[in-house]
């Protein structure tokens, strides 16, 4: 294998889906290597990563590991010493006790979302972390498509985002038998809405409470419509409306729906995409409706998504380097995330028979 010492040198932990899709970001990357890897599954140890599969990008494969640090554990990888960071492909309930291990170590963490199941366990590692040591892998804002909002937000280019409606939906997640568990993925709001938790956080700042409606499952919001409540202030013309939308439908016709309409003050934006089970898709392109009435349908980078984790790995890359974070791996807007996330959980007992509730959640 042939490494660059002016690149980072990075190990994935954990390989499943995001490990894959991870390991081909590290493939097209001009500043990042992949170095090692730990499992505890002897063939995928030997390379053979052919069982897995996912909702987007090619399959799994044999590949040559040969010259690589690989491990069953992740003692293996944090005992290399040329290894800059560990990549955290875990369960989501794996991720703090790993975590912990790679600060403890003096390592360099970057963390697929969710940064852990709990609001508290983030902060816990956050109040670990160096400046710079940790860093979490919220996709969202690298793809094309809300990358825009991103950096219209970010340069001003049509003023202020003043509302914004944020949606997510999947069929039954029939793949992974601890969906709802909240000790082990935490169900749709911390699997799934996490990922529009994290960008209405970029783009509208922290709410200070959420009024959620939901259909429940295994005692956590299965499908929801949550309306976020932001603080007025003197500096800022406009109060944010922001909603949030999704979960889970009990049809396994629509494998998948992500969208938003953002209002700038001076355009609109909006997006959506459907993927269903016959292969076929829906698109709303990323449409810019101006005040003015001009409308603009502006090209994007590049179709495939494994794109937006090269994007992200190489940002990673840049702090190992010794520049700043970039702001969306901020572990602090990941945590952010989370409590919006659990504004929104139940803080009283229901009737799981009647499937409904309303929710106020203040944030802390």
């Amino acid at each position: 294998m042939n490494t660059s010492p002016d690149k980072m040198r990075a190990a994935i932990y954990g390989v499943g889906f995001m490990g894959w899709i991870h390991k081909l970001a590290y493939d097209r990357s001009r500043t990042a290597d992949l170095v090692g890897f730990a499992s505890r599954d002897a063939k995928k140890r030997q390379g053979d990563w052919s069982g897995i599969q996912g909702n987007f990008g090619p399959p799994g494969e044999q590949w040559d590991v040969s010259g690589l640090t690989v491990t069953d554990n992740l003692d293996g990888l944090l005992q290399d010493d040329s290894i800059d960071l560990i990549d955290v492909c875990l369960p989501p309930h794996l991720h703090v006790d790993a975590i912990q291990k790679i600060l403890a170590a003096g390592k360099k963490a970057l963390c697929e979302k969710p940064l852990a199941l709990t609001a508290a366990d983030a902060e816990s590692l956050l109040a670990s972390a160096q400046p710079g040591q940790l860093m979490v892998a919220h996709i969202l804002p690298f793809m094309p498509a809300f990358r825009f909002l991103v950096e219209a937000k970010s340069d001003g280019r049509f003023g202020q985002p003043i509302t914004g409606r944020f949606m997510r939906t999947i069929s039954p997640p029939d793949w992974i038998p601890d969906f709802y568990d909240a000790s082990r993925v935490g169900g749709p709001l911390i699997d799934l809405q996490v990922h529009d938790a994290h960008l209405a956080r970029v783009l509208f700042g922290m709410p200070v409470s959420a009024h959620c409606a939901s259909h429940f499952k295994q005692g956590v919001p299965k499908r929801y419509e949550t309306i976020l409540e932001y603080a007025s202030t003197d500096e800022s013309k406009f109060t944010p409306v922001v909603s949030l939308a999704g979960g889970v439908i009990d049809s396994p016709a629509r494998g998948f729906t992500h969208g938003y309409e953002v209002s700038f003050e001076q355009a609109t934006v909006r997006f959506e995409f459907a993927a269903y089970n016959d292969e076929s898709t829906d698109t709303i392109p990323l449409t810019v409706m101006h005040n003015d009435g001009r409308l603009e349908r502006p090209e994007l980078d590049s179709s495939d998504p494994i794109d937006g984790f090269v994007d992200e790995i190489n940002a990673a890359a840049e702090a190992v380097a010794g520049g700043p974070v970039h702001p969306v791996l901020d572990a602090k807007l990941a945590t952010d995330a989370l409590k919006i996330c659990e504004m929104q959980m139940p803080t009283h007992d229901h009737d799981e028979h009647s499937d409904r509730v309303s929710n106020s959640g203040a944030g802390s």
